[in-house]
């Protein structure tokens, strides 16, 4: 596979699913004699649409405490106030 056809690959994927959804909820939407396959689509397309996707990992999260921290301010130690103003949030 070249280096281009990636993003190419993943929007077909993209489409080809969403349209696949569609299809299953439509159909149980306007056909009475829908069953289990259209439901099984339909709901596992939107528990997909649950996931959190936006999630990095911790060490790579801005403003993410380092390990041990949450110990220290339960402990009301140094380690709590000596890194109080370093966490950056971003929304």
């Amino acid at each position: 596979m070249t280096a281009g056809a990636g993003p190419i690959v993943r929007r077909g994927a993209v489409l080809g699913l969403g349209a696949v959804w569609w299809w299953a909820a439509v159909r149980l939407a306007l056909t009475p004699d829908a069953g289990a396959l259209e439901g099984a689509v339909a709901a596992g397309g939107w528990g997909l649409s649950l996931l959190p996707v936006h999630c990095v990992a911790k060490s790579r999260a801005a403003g993410a405490l380092a390990a041990g921290r949450w110990k220290g301010a339960w402990r009301g130690g140094a380690d709590a106030r000596r890194g109080a103003g370093r966490a950056r949030g971003r929304c």
